[in-house]
């Protein structure tokens, strides 16, 4: 198993294990709260078997399992983990469409078709997501799919940001739901207005921070 990220991110009870995942290496989250052993598990693209492994290491009971976006690479493992934890996945209504095409993502990347995600609960800017004490804010961040969601957690001073910002770079726009017009709004107007000390977990690569990528981020520097 390849764990490039996965040093464990605790501040104060909280646990934070980041892994990558699948033919793509999308970057898995496991948020969990030493106390209740309460977890919530973000885009378990594939690989489950080792998502399954880290939550027995930290004796974790996953409460909910939230997709960042609908693309394969995050949602792939989504049904297997939720028929082997019970939990019910959350996704923001606007990448539904996305869903039905899983098939045809598949194709695009040479690996199987996951086969139907069924979704549990929409969830968009307003709507707070918890493992344990640990609330994260949803913000809703169209652009690189029109579902597209990010995770503030405001007391870890953490962004789980899916693809939307990345180390140096933004999500593509290129593909079906994408909009660089949208990404640029939401990158603008929501996730830029985060402190710059705010830890940025991407989709994929390694972590940054919001001051980080607005003094050097090629796509957000004004010039």
């Amino acid at each position: 198993m390849n764990l490039r990220y996965n040093k464990p991110m605790i501040k104060a009870t909280m646990i934070h294990e980041i892994f990558p995942v699948g033919p793509l290496q999308c970057n898995c989250s496991i948020i969990g709260d030493e106390t209740t052993r309460e977890a919530m598990v973000i885009d378990p693209g594939d690989d489950v078997e080792d998502v399954l492994a880290l939550l027995r290491k930290h004796n974790l009971q996953v409460k909910q399992i939230v997709i960042t976006h609908a693309h394969i690479d995050h949602v792939g493992g989504a049904m297997k983990l939720r028929a082997a934890t019970g939990a019910p996945i959350l996704l923001n209504q606007n990448d539904y469409a996305l869903l039905k095409m899983l098939d045809v993502q598949a194709a695009w990347i040479g690996m199987a078709a996951p086969g139907a995600v069924q979704i549990d609960q929409s969830v968009s800017t307003g709507d707070t997501v918890k493992a344990g004490a640990h609330a994260a804010n949803v913000l809703h961040t169209p652009g690189h799919t029109e579902g597209s969601i990010c995770l503030y957690f405001p007391a870890e001073k953490t962004l789980i940001a899916g693809d939307t910002l990345f180390a140096g770079s933004i999500g593509r726009t290129d593909l079906p739901g994408g909009s660089m017009q949208k990404i640029m709004q939401s990158l603008h107007g929501t996730v830029l207005t985060l402190p710059d000390e705010t830890v940025v977990v991407p989709g994929h690569g390694p972590v940054t921070t919001i001051g980080e990528e607005r003094e050097s981020n090629p796509f957000l520097v004004k010039r």
